[in-house]
Order: C-alpha cells, then sequence, then structure tokens
C-alpha cells in the first residue's frame, strides 16, 4: 500500500504513462466524455471531490506547460477561474476557447479526469510538458 501521493490506481497509472504534449483534462461534474477517451471518474458527491482541489494536487506531479480553459470560465466563474490562474505555475502559456471548442478538443485527450464540481466552467485542459 502507498503511504503518500496519489493513491487512486487507475489516476496514478495514467499520471504515469503521460508523455510531453499529452493532454489531460480536468473537468467538472458535468463534462461530457467522448468516446475512446479513458475517464477517471472522480466525484462521489456534489463538490467532492472539488475542482480545484483535484487541479491542485494534479499539479504536484505533472510538468505542464500549457493551459486551456473555456473563455465562459472568465465571466460565469470569475472568482473560480482565478482561483485556478493562481494555482498554475505562472510561466506558462494560458489560452482561451469557446466551451464547444473546449469540448471538441476533448477527444485528443489522454484522459479526462471529472470531479465532484458543480460550479459552470470548471474545466482546464493541461498539456504536459517534459522533465528534462
Amino acid at each position: 500500500m502507498l503511504r503518500t501521493g496519489i493513491l487512486h490506481p487507475q489516476l496514478a497509472r495514467v499520471l504515469a504513462e503521460i508523455r510531453h504534449m499529452d493532454t489531460l483534462i480536468i473537468g467538472d461534474a458535468g463534462l461530457p466524455i467522448p468516446k475512446g477517451v479513458e475517464r477517471i471518474d472522480l466525484g462521489w458527491k456534489e463538490a467532492s471531490p472539488g475542482y480545484l482541489e483535484v487541479l491542485e494536487e494534479i499539479l504536484k506531479y505533472l510538468i505542464v506547460e500549457k493551459a486551456t480553459f473555456a473563455t465562459e470560465a472568465k465571466e460565469v466563474s470569475p472568482n473560480f477561474h482565478k482561483e485556478a490562474l493562481n494555482l498554475l505555475p505562472s510561466d506558462i502559456p494560458v489560452d482561451y476557447v469557446e466551451h464547444t471548442e473546449l469540448k471538441e478538443k476533448s477527444k485528443d485527450a489522454k484522459a479526462i479526469i471529472l470531479t465532484g464540481e458543480f460550479t459552470p466552467y470548471t474545466n482546464v485542459i493541461l498539456v504536459a510538458g517534459c522533465a528534462y
């Protein structure tokens, strides 16, 4: 048994398999999962685990070189979005796309992590960086 770190076996495996330029999405409870994309469903009740909690923990393990959010996040959930931005490394580029485009881009993700978050537009595409 692991003493610390990511204890969820599927999530730990996916994080270990991610390579440079792979994308990983952290999403709210309602984000649809395209066929063929691995689903890691962490949510077990409303707000648990929360989007920000999951994002913060994933960033402890994953090197991220870029992040993409839905444009709507800035308007619909601005405080939540600012908190998410503050968790990201300060030196990475952040861009925005319409939510429909974010869902389209999710078809190419290595995996999508669903949280128990019910706050609208709390989804982010993380592009993996390289450790060297």
